[in-house]
């Protein structure tokens, strides 16, 4: 079974996220996409500003419907610092049978060489890549970490997106200033937002 992990603070999670998800599940043959809110991101200064609970609510709602789809908790769960190779390996302990592929966008690979244990990720699980149309992908990120035959094969795999120019801490800013988020978000996550009075702060 091919597993897409796909990572983040999602803080709110909105149609860019989903499109990607749905691109890479079908272009890469996934037989689902496990989406995955970090507790806290050891490379953002500043930590989510909905809730744990909140997000995770979020997510369930963005997300309901779709059968290979289905939000895990694990990182939250955990609490701290979320690292991707602790879930990776709880995964392989949990799921010995199963292959795992990482959802990473271009800009996290740039600073992937910083993120912890960088050949243990790669061990675990085959990064999967996008970018947006006008963006390269560095391969070489990934150079002092795999030999050159695996990091040809992680090339080919790499996902041809249609990104939507949306996101997360624009979403806030637009609720601060009391703008529209319609069609930026799924509808259930709108109303959810503003039955929570989310990011008006």
């Amino acid at each position: 079974m091919r597993i897409g992990l796909f990572g983040g603070s999602f803080d709110p999670v909105h149609l860019g996220h989903l499109i990607l998800a749905e691109q890479c599940r079908e272009q890469a043959r996934l037989d689902e996409v496990w989406w995955i809110p970090t507790a806290v991101s050891p490379l953002k200064q500043q930590g989510p500003v909905a809730s744990d609970r909140q997000r995770l609510e979020m997510l369930e709602l963005a997300v309901a419907g779709h059968s290979a789809f289905r939000v895990v908790d694990v990182e939250l769960k955990r609490g701290g610092t979320s690292y991707t190779v602790e879930t990776l390996e709880t995964f392989r302990q949990e799921y010995p049978d199963r292959e795992f592929f990482l959802l990473l966008g271009s800009d996290s690979l740039a600073s992937f060489a910083r993120w912890r244990d960088p050949s243990r990720i790669c061990d675990l699980a085959t990064p999967l890549v996008y970018a947006r149309p006008d963006a390269s992908i560095a391969w070489n990120s990934l150079s002092p970490f795999v030999a050159p035959e695996q990091l040809r094969e992680f090339a080919e795999l790499a996902i041809e997106s249609r990104l939507i120019d949306i996101s997360s801490s624009d979403l806030r800013e637009r609720i601060r200033q009391g703008k529209s988020i319609r069609y930026l978000v799924p509808r259930a996550v709108e109303q959810y937002i503003t039955h929570h009075k989310l990011y008006v702060e």
